[in-house]
């Protein structure tokens, strides 16, 4: 591997013949160095290469759709690189056979014409999976920081890691993928989670370790699968762990805007669910990611609402206190 600058010298010495374009080249090497990036000779061209198909795309994207991309940390990736990195929900299909555990929406009950639980101090800040298939343990943790500020007006952040690690037993695979309602299952069971500074998350699979549990649940609703309306009651009481399908056509360099582009319903990543509301004319859901900060906007995505969009509404629950 090399080191950053002496990357970047090696980018500008490469002769016009490999680099045709002298405008990808310059935007290429702005990219290097602001996201630290470091690569083995043998991936410069191909990282490059990667680069400037990607930038044509952000490029090519016509803004009339309601939602804007840009260049992020990801575009050194292809779509297949980034896909098999940053999602980890293994979608199975659930059992009804008891609706004592199905989120029922209140008789006469009052909705609110926009929610908002990251201003109601009921989220934490923005949070990075890295490299490792554990969306399913940040939305796990994300459903379950909401619900127990919510319950006791104390935001705690709880540990990833240890659902990556220790949560097996209930079906879960780590860094291979896992699910929400598993993660709650772990939980309960263990009888809380310890705290985000007492077990660090390492982006990669470790061994179970024992810390003291700073933050409890006692159970769990699924909200009724593809339902818009049951999910909209379900967020009246806090944010609700969602899946989606992360499609290729907007995710991945995503960064404003009412996301409404092709989108099916294979499942394939586990999100927050934090709120709602109007922008213009186009009603959305607002969505925390665990992509990092720098990703979409500062973090989140607002999704179109109305449309069951990316599946959003197919496999919801949340954590009761």
């Amino acid at each position: 591997m090399m080191k950053n600058v002496a990357l970047v010298a090696t980018i500008a010495a490469v002769s016009a013949s490999k680099f045709e374009d002298l405008k990808a080249q310059n935007d290429f090497q702005s990219f290097v160095k602001k996201y630290n990036k470091k690569y083995a000779m043998e991936e410069v061209f191909e990282r490059f290469s990667t680069f400037k198909t990607n930038a044509a795309a952000i490029a090519a994207h016509d803004a009339s759709e309601g939602y804007t991309m840009a260049i992020n940390e990801f575009a050194d990736l292809s779509w297949e690189e980034f896909s098999a990195m940053y999602k980890g929900y293994n979608h199975r299909s659930r059992d009804y056979a008891s609706s004592l555990n199905e989120h029922v929406a209140p008789a006469g009950e009052v909705i609110a014409d926009s929610m908002d639980w990251v201003a109601k101090g009921a989220v934490t800040p923005v949070k990075d999976q890295g490299q490792c298939g554990s969306c399913w343990a940040f939305s796990t943790t994300g459903g379950m920081e909401g619900a127990v500020q919510i319950a006791t007006g104390k935001l705690t952040s709880v540990s990833e890691q240890q659902l990556v690690d220790c949560a097996g037993k209930q079906g879960n695979q780590g860094c291979n993928g896992g699910l929400m309602d598993d993660g709650f299952e772990y939980v309960i069971k263990n009888g809380g989670l310890g705290s985000e500074a007492s077990y660090a998350y390492t982006a990669k699979d470790g061994k179970c370790k024992s810390v003291p549990s700073v933050s409890q649940i006692s159970g769990y609703k699924d909200v009724k699968t593809g339902s818009e309306s049951d999910l909209m009651s379900a967020v009246q009481v806090g944010p609700v762990s969602i899946a989606i399908e992360a499609d290729q056509s907007g995710f991945q360099f995503y960064s404003g805007g009412v996301f409404s582009g092709k989108c099916g319903k294979s499942l394939d990543h586990g999100v927050l669910l934090v709120g709602y509301g109007t922008d213009g004319s186009d009603d959305y859901w607002r969505i925390k990611n665990s992509w990092g900060a720098s990703w979409g906007d500062s973090g989140y995505i607002n999704v179109v609402r109305g449309k069951d969009m990316c599946g959003l509404a197919d496999s919801a629950s949340y954590p009761t206190v």
